[in-house]
């Protein structure tokens, strides 16, 4: 089985990794942990910015990506077979593009943990997902969140 499990590397996700994690292994299931990066709205002209600004937008990505490693890496120790991949795109559209590309059997996700605004953002990302994955999906509730 595979399973691709998409992050978005906050710390309320730790409650759904971990239930994603105890799926696999039940499963015997290889894991894809998928974050997707929103792309800069300027990133075609990335190399007009001064380099200051060049440099922090590196250093985010190289930071979300330690992170993603580090997470994987975790699941590793468990005894999953876990590949992480960062990918660049408008979230949904990712997720399921990567899910298509790797021929998984489900995709995990979880529900937001934020405040309003970006609960109102992920929530349309998993709304999306779910209309749309020709793939089943399960969404995972993160710790405290109430509907």
């Amino acid at each position: 089985m595979k399973l691709l499990v998409a992050t978005d590397l906050s710390d309320s996700a730790s409650t759904m990794i971990e239930r994603a994690q105890a799926i696999a292994k039940t499963l015997s299931a290889e894991v894809w942990l998928v974050h997707v990066v929103e792309p800069d709205p300027d990133i075609i002209g990335i190399t007009t910015r001064p380099k200051s600004v060049r440099d922090t937008i590196a250093e985010k990505f190289h930071g979300e990506h330690r992170k993603l490693q580090a997470l994987a890496e975790g699941m590793r120790n468990q005894g999953l077979k876990v590949t992480a991949l960062l990918v660049q795109g408008t979230t949904a559209e990712k997720i399921l593009h990567e899910a298509s590309k790797l021929a998984v059997d489900m995709i995990v996700i979880g529900t937001p943990g934020r405040g309003a605004v970006y609960q109102l953002l992920v929530e349309n990302v998993v709304k999306e997902i779910l209309q749309q994955s020709p793939y089943p999906v399960l969404v995972i509730p993160r710790h405290g969140h109430t509907t």
